[in-house]
Order: C-alpha cells, then sequence, then structure tokens
C-alpha cells in the first residue's frame, strides 16, 4: 500500500546488483521524466531478475524471461562488460536529477513537489530541514524518518508488532479482526512497510461508514504508544508510524477499515501478488464473475454485474471462480 523505492526482495537473489540498476532507471523515469509506463517495465524487468537462482550471463539470456525485451538486454550487457551504465553515469552528474531523485525518496514527496522544491533551490536533506514551512505535516514526518524507513523491516519484527497490535486492539473491543496482508502474509523474510486490514462485525457495506471504528483503533494505539506519529486519518484508512519499543526503528503502518461482507475479497486483493491477482480476475472473467477487492459478482447475460456474491473465506472466492485453494505462501505468481 506504500512505501518508497522498495527494489524487488529475494532470499537469493544472485543479481542483486542488475536488480539495483533497473530499480534506479525506474525513479528516474517516474520522478524524473514523469513516465510511468517506463517505470513500471524497468519495476517488471527487476522483479523478473530477482525471481532467477543463477547468475544473468547476458542481455540476451535475460530478455528469454517475460518483462525483460530487447533495449533492458543491452542495458545488461554494457553493465556486465563494465560495471555501470553510461546513462546512469549522465543521470547522476545532472543537479536536478539528483536532487529530484533524493527528495521523492522521502515519503510524501511526489515528483512534482520535488521538481518545485529543487527549482526553489532546495536541493539536499539539509535544504529541506531548514525549509520546512515549505513541508506538509506527512512530509515533515517523512523526512524526521526517512532513514528508518528505508530500511526494510525483518519478518521477526513484524510479527512482534502484529502480536502487540493484537493486543491493544482486542482490549478494546474482542471483536475486532486484523489481518497483515502484503509481502508479509506471502511469507516474504522481510517488508518495506505493515499493512493492516481491520473489520468489525457490526460494519457492513449496506451499513454505511463507520469511521468511528478506525478512529477508537489509532487512538487506542497512541495511548499504548505504539502508534508514534500520524501522516493521515481518513473514515476508512489511517497512514502512520509505529515501533514496538523505544529503541525500536521507526516504521510505516497502514490500517485499512474493511466491511465485514467484503473483508475476505479485500484479504484476498492486498495480499497479492500483483501477478497472481491479475491472473485470478481473468479467470474469474473466464467464469462468468467479475472480481476485484471488494465483492465478487456474477456476470449476467447482457454484461452487466449481478448482486454480489456471499463470502466469508477466501476459500469461497477459489470456489466461485473454479481454482483450487492456494496458500498466500503460494500466490507469488
Amino acid at each position: 500500500m506504500s512505501g518508497k523505492r522498495k527494489a524487488p526482495s529475494s532470499d537469493d537473489n544472485s543479481n542483486a546488483d542488475i536488480c539495483d540498476f533497473l530499480i534506479e532507471l525506474s525513479e528516474f523515469e517516474k520522478n524524473v521524466n514523469r513516465n510511468i509506463h517506463k517505470y513500471n517495465a524497468y519495476r517488471n524487468g527487476a522483479a523478473a531478475i530477482a525471481k532467477l537462482s543463477t547468475r544473468v550471463k547476458n542481455g540476451q539470456e535475460a530478455m528469454k524471461l517475460n518483462g525483460v525485451g530487447k533495449q533492458m538486454g543491452l542495458k545488461i550487457d554494457e553493465f556486465l562488460a563494465t560495471g555501470t551504465l553510461k546513462k546512469l553515469t549522465k543521470i547522476r552528474a545532472d543537479d536536478t536529477s539528483k536532487g529530484i531523485s533524493l527528495l521523492t525518496r522521502v515519503t510524501g514527496i511526489g515528483p512534482a513537489k520535488a521538481r518545485e522544491l529543487v527549482e526553489q533551490g532546495i536541493m539536499t536533506l539539509d535544504d529541506m530541514r531548514n525549509n520546512q514551512d515549505k513541508l506538509n505535516h506527512h512530509q515533515i514526518i517523512g523526512l524526521k524518518h526517512m532513514d528508518d524507513f528505508e530500511l526494510r523491516i525483518p519478518r521477526d519484527e513484524i510479527e512482534e508488532l502484529e502480536e502487540l497490535l493484537l493486543k491493544h486492539i482486542h482490549q478494546l473491543d474482542s471483536e475486532y479482526i486484523l489481518t497483515i496482508a502484503g509481502s508479509y502474509r506471502r511469507g516474504a523474510k522481510d517488508s518495506g512497510d505493515i499493512d493492516g486490514l481491520l473489520t468489525h462485525p457490526n460494519y457492513e457495506s449496506s451499513s454505511g461508514k463507520k469511521p468511528h471504528l478506525l478512529k477508537k483503533v489509532v487512538d487506542a494505539l497512541k495511548e499504548a504508544n505504539l502508534v508514534t506519529d500520524t501522516l493521515s486519518l481518513g473514515e476508512l484508512k489511517f497512514m502512520g508510524v509505529c515501533r514496538k519499543n523505544e529503541d525500536g526503528h521507526f516504521r510505516r503502518l497502514d490500517l485499512r477499515l474493511i466491511p465485514v461482507d467484503q473483508f475476505y475479497c479485500g484479504l484476498l486483493y492486498f495480499t497479492g501478488s500483483d501477478i497472481f491477482n491479475k491472473n485470478m480476475r481473468t479467470k474469474a472473467l473466464e467464469e462468468g464473475f467479475t472480481l476485484n477487492e471488494y465483492c465478487i459478482r456474477p456476470m449476467g447475460a447482457t454484461g452487466v454485474p449481478g448482486e454480489s456474491l456471499p463470502v466469508s473465506s477466501e476459500e469461497d472466492v477459489f470456489d466461485y471462480v473454479g481454482m483450487k485453494y492456494r496458500k498466500p505462501s503460494e500466490r507469488k505468481q
């Protein structure tokens, strides 16, 4: 749900340096050139290469992977031959590009804001610290905790935080359901941030929004000193900062409140992976359903979706679309 400059992680990535330069190029395309197509292309290429168990020998070999095209293959050849890229050397030497790339590493600062700051002569983190009047609350917190936010979060730390979150939430009301989704739920050894999905039996999609259910949780977590900062708090989503104890790192925490009748479609969606979700939505359409993060609905003969089908577990969705249930750890693609 959140996170910046997070490269694809793999338990044994023998091509980490190649993935790193592709991610650097992707960030340049997104933040400086504002080219989302190329950003996604480089990210997809890096993700495909990160899954390999052996070292890439050349660009031609890499091009056999889904997501690695000819131009990317040529860049891999250049990198393997020289240890660098002329394009990256040029990017790194350009002050504007360097400034934008650096500033967008702060959560809350997008490419447009970064360019605006750079054009005002704010090129470094120290410049930003000395000009906090030009930043909003979210950006000031992002700058304050930037070093911690860029660290990966070990799985055992998320497990400890999950226990603490559940403890304080259930002290408030034992009927709350909380699940940490994302790569953590898929079994990743580390994650970029913590994405929690929250629901309550009294909250159904037909009953209208119930923002107090989220606010009460956030207030309780603040009272327990588990949540240290609020980036934003809406009716259905909290974005903030947490840490397990006074000696711990500050971590990004998102909590999303979902109606109980939509919870398991939401859990399926926010667990991912993106590739798995795409494949499952395609399978649903083939079977005559439309599936999204809220619900699954049958497609009528006219192509108009019908009423939402009842879902009380992830297994229900698999059954509807005719797929064998796959545990979260089996949903990497």
